[in-house]
């Protein structure tokens, strides 16, 4: 493998590096994909590179979910080269108005991308593309520095223009060109760059985090889509708080999620040290640590916004600041702002629900019955995992013996969960008896009528644990006869 020099005072690479870049070329699953594609574009007197974050996370040694790759063929040049002989498994050309083409070959999905530039024009709010010419002019266009690294295939050489290997190795992040000429030529990258913060724990330069305060109004004219995919990515990076803090200092969340900043205006009365959203934030990155091996984003956006209804609730009262029912304000707001940012309907449900769900643990400690664990299941249903684990996560204060004791309720209360699955799997809680044993009992046709005895019996079954039938079929006629309905003879 050939790497290019480099200019004096410029990292040069490691032999881990080296041996991490060879091994992309020689051991990556794609690898054999890739290189053999190299050779064909090679033949027919083009370049090809992988680029961006597949070279990045190889000098890292993580697993890189992508396989981009650059060209300086067109994309009817690039088409014809992976339809030659029959080498593609299939293509798509959704992104062929922006030079990217999609191919299949066996169980690899490429990207191959024509050199280019992307500006966005005032107002507009997709970018317009014009083609590139090499693979210097396609790099000088990239977000980061770090993502302005090459591989040309098939062998090499390691393209690194703008010190990208330096700034991965200082945990730098930097633009290849001016900041401020980057984020208006792409204001999403703005957003990248808290993403890139909490997924690489990079640290952005005094420039970068300047020009991201000066110029974050642009955001706007970026689609609802782009903004909503980065957010995603940076809560389920490894460190989110360090994202999270970046949009929040440079007013960039003021322009996608304004309840965020909002939480700092609020002094949480529980968690005297530290205002709402510091709490916040510190309650996301509490999160990770149930779910760092598989990030669940569903927990993390619940973890995010579960106090986003305190600013509207805040009151000041003899006692001191309360924020009566912000579980319930709040669950709308979230409910809002997701379905402003083009979330899915069953994940904005869900994160509604949790929100709306997350304090009732806090009475926990008055005394619950079995049949309020009952219902605390049942209305949780699916979610009942994530709603515990939201609940130890919405634990941050620094007094010890709290914290040991909210602890301890957790864990009496997921053994007393536990205990009553075993005993009447609670999961599946239905009503002792059916529909058609209702109608049948009653004398009554379908009709809203089934739907109000069914609702009686499966209050009882809360109340009571699991019913004998004839005990349930008792209790359906006495309920009957109060609701004054004439019964058939039994």
């Amino acid at each position: 493998m050939r790497v290019t020099r480099y200019p004096a005072g410029m990292t040069q690479l490691s032999p881990a590096q080296r041996e991490a870049l060879g091994a992309l070329l020689r051991a990556a699953p794609f690898a054999k994909v890739v290189r053999d594609l190299g050779e064909r574009f090679a033949q027919r007197g083009h370049e090809l590179y992988l680029v961006g974050g597949t070279v990045r996370d190889a000098l890292l040694d993580r697993a890189s979910p992508d396989v981009d790759l650059t060209t300086d063929a067109s994309p009817d040049q690039i088409l014809a080269v992976v339809r030659a002989r029959g080498w593609d498994d299939g293509v798509w050309l959704q992104g062929v108005r922006y030079g990217t083409v999609g191919v299949r070959k066996g169980d690899f999905r490429l990207e191959i991308t024509t050199f280019r530039s992307d500006v966005y024009r005032e107002g507009s709010r997709k970018p317009e593309v014009t083609f590139g010419r090499s693979i210097e002019e396609d790099l000088a266009r990239r977000d980061f520095t770090v993502n302005a690294m090459a591989m040309r295939l098939p062998d090499g050489p390691f393209v690194d223009p703008h010190a990208g290997l330096a700034d991965l190795a200082a945990r730098r992040l930097r633009t290849p060109s001016s900041p401020a000429v980057s984020f208006e030529d792409d204001p999403l990258r703005m957003l990248r760059a808290a993403r890139f913060a909490a997924q690489l724990e990079l640290v952005p330069t005094q420039d970068t985090v300047a020009a991201i305060t000066e110029r974050r109004d642009r955001l706007q004219i970026v689609s609802r889509e782009r903004i909503r995919d980065e957010l995603e990515k940076l809560l389920l990076g490894r460190a989110p708080a360090k994202g999270l803090w970046l949009v929040v200092n440079t007013g960039l969340a003021d322009e996608f999620l304004p309840e965020l900043p909002a939480l700092a205006l609020e002094q949480d009365p529980v968690h005297r040290h530290k205002d709402v959203l510091r709490h916040t934030i510190a309650v996301v990155e509490r999160t990770t640590a149930f779910d760092a091996d598989d990030p669940d984003l569903t927990l993390r956006m619940a973890a995010l916004l579960h106090d986003i209804g305190k600013p509207r609730t805040r009151r000041l009262g003899p006692d001191g600041v309360s924020f009566h029912l912000h579980e319930v304000v709040g669950a709308k707001m979230a409910e809002r702002r997701l379905t402003e940012l083009r979330y899915p309907a069953d994940f904005v449900a869900d994160v509604r629900q949790l929100v709306l769900l997350h304090l009732r643990f806090h009475t926990y400690r008055l005394g619950w019955s079995d049949s309020a664990v009952r219902r605390y299941v049942r209305d949780a249903g699916p979610l009942l995992d994530r709603l515990n684990f939201l609940v130890r996560s919405d634990c941050t204060t620094r007094n010890v013996f709290k914290a040991r004791q909210l602890a301890a309720y957790s864990d009496e209360l997921e053994e007393r969960i536990a205990r009553l699955e075993a005993e009447e799997e609670l999961a599946s809680i239905r009503p002792p008896l059916d529909g058609r044993q209702v109608m049948a009992l009653l004398g009554i046709p379908p009709g809203p009528l089934v739907g109000k005895a069914l609702a009686h019996l499966l209050e009882l079954r809360l109340d009571r644990g699991p019913i004998p039938e004839d005990e349930a079929v008792q209790a359906l006629r006495e309920w009957a006869r109060a609701e004054g309905l004439d019964l058939p003879d039994a």
